[in-house]
């Protein structure tokens, strides 16, 4: 059963209402795609602590992501769908539309939170007319991983533009001693078409528009390919994707790959089953310790460059008991923040920073919370200060096909063909020119709706 809405509270207003709705508790069903058993133990914790604070209780159940969207569309249909689901970046605008979402819910959540304590990229990614279609929870950046002590040693600046790393090629690269780069060319690899995105959004050039597929920009595009064929250029033969970039960078072969954050902690030495091989001690930090990150990446098109981010969101739906649901949400962001981003640190980065009291209060806990496999540690001890803050500070920047244009489901298609990737390989290969490739992509993209 719905309740009155609770709105724009106060922290001490909000514990007030807590108490007073103990009276009425609900039981609130929360879907979640973290469903690794020691994912699963740390949310139910949480639904414990909460459900101990405001007496809703919270039963939370496991859905795997392959089965999220058609799971929730039936749902709907049946009028059972739960009250909060934790989801991905691509359902936020497409369920809102559908009604699936309460974006006047989660616009009161983040507003009593304060939206400007939340990273202005993820709010940005679930914008909807009026206010927000989700509550953005946790997501991570691509990062530049990079020998910081080689370009040091050698005056390089950060590589943080493709002018930046195309330098530090012509320095640095020396096969088969060390290559400058380990570029993604696997085109069946979804590993090469998120690399892809990235350098294309660093260069501002997009496959889509608010009317749909459009034109990619010769001028801009070719400055793309040319910068992508400079770093396959300075990279190892073969069909390269995410396995050869971390073998050749944690053997000291490389100068400088693209990988997710969940490389972190095995840059550090905390997981067996992926050691660094710099030395002659898989559990060494010694790695860690000479490697940069960059997460904000530009091309000369663009100066104030992209980052590419996944954000993951909490839904309240349509269905849900609204005040109740809107609590725990808040809750899960607020006092149960911690707990939140604890289920993977290196892959939750928080989202939202701080609180009035403290801006910085989440960013502070998140990086002392303890990371790795087999041996574990806190990301604040592993990193230099400025390396944790260009972690989190990919967030406010980071975008993706389609999302500020209203098309993320048709860029999210056109990724999915891989058509960018086999171009992009053919070019990089000397088998067409830029005009050609790009011509191509036009109209390959085009085709698709």
């Amino acid at each position: 059963m719905k309740t009155l809405r609770l709105r724009h509270l106060s922290t001490a207003a909000m514990a007030l209402a807590l108490t007073a709705t103990s009276v009425s508790a609900e039981n609130l069903r929360f879907w979640t795609t973290e469903e690794q058993p020691e994912r699963l133990a740390k949310q139910e914790e949480m639904a414990a602590a909460f459900a101990a604070a405001s007496g809703h209780t919270v039963e939370v159940i496991p859905v795997s992501e392959s089965d999220l969207g058609t799971r929730a569309t039936a749902a709907f249909a049946a009028g059972d769908l739960p009250d909060v689901i934790y989801h991905t970046l691509q359902y936020a605008l497409p369920w809102y539309e559908a009604g699936i979402l309460d974006s006047d819910a989660a616009t009161d959540v983040i507003e009593d939170l304060g939206a400007d304590t939340f990273a202005s990229g993820a709010l940005d990614m679930a914008a909807v007319d009026g206010g927000y279609a989700s509550v953005p929870v946790d997501g991570w950046t691509q990062m530049i991983v990079y020998r910081k002590d080689l370009f040091e040693a050698a005056g390089l600046e950060a590589p943080n533009s493709f002018a930046n790393v195309e330098a530090a090629l012509e320095a640095l690269h020396n096969p088969p001693e060390i290559y400058g780069f380990v570029a993604a060319t696997k085109v069946d690899e979804n590993f090469m078409s998120q690399v892809l995105e990235h350098v294309f959004l660093a260069n501002g050039v997009s496959p889509v528009d608010a009317n749909g597929a459009a034109d990619l920009d010769v001028a801009k595009t070719t400055e793309v390919l040319d910068f992508y064929k400079a770093i396959a250029d300075a990279s190892p033969d073969g069909e390269l994707y995410w396995d050869q970039s971390r073998s050749l960078y944690f053997s000291g072969n490389a100068a400088m790959i693209i990988w997710s954050p969940f490389i972190l902690d095995e840059l550090a030495g905390l997981r067996d089953s992926a050691p660094p091989t710099i030395n002659d001690d898989p559990t060494s930090g010694e790695l860690a310790s000479k490697t940069g990150i960059v997460t904000n990446f530009a091309g000369p098109s663009n100066p104030d460059g992209a980052a590419w981010g996944d954000v993951r969101y909490f839904g309240i739906t349509s269905d849900a008991s609204t005040d109740a649901a809107m609590e725990f949400v808040q809750y899960s962001m607020d006092e149960g923040y911690t707990q939140t981003l604890s289920i993977a640190p290196e892959g939750k980065f928080p989202v939202r920073r701080g609180n009035a009291e403290d801006p910085a209060a989440f960013t502070t806990a998140w990086s002392t919370l303890p990371v790795g496999v087999d041996r574990k540690a806190p990301l604040g001890d592993l990193y230099a200060q400025e390396m944790i803050d260009e972690i989190v500070g990919g967030l406010d920047v980071a975008q993706r096909w389609g999302v500020a244009e209203g098309q993320l489901a048709l860029a999210s298609k056109m990724i999915n063909s891989q058509a960018i990737n086999r171009i992009v390989r053919e070019y990089i290969d000397g088998n067409i020119d830029a005009a050609s490739a790009v011509a191509a992509m036009n109209e390959e993209l085009g085709a698709i709706e």
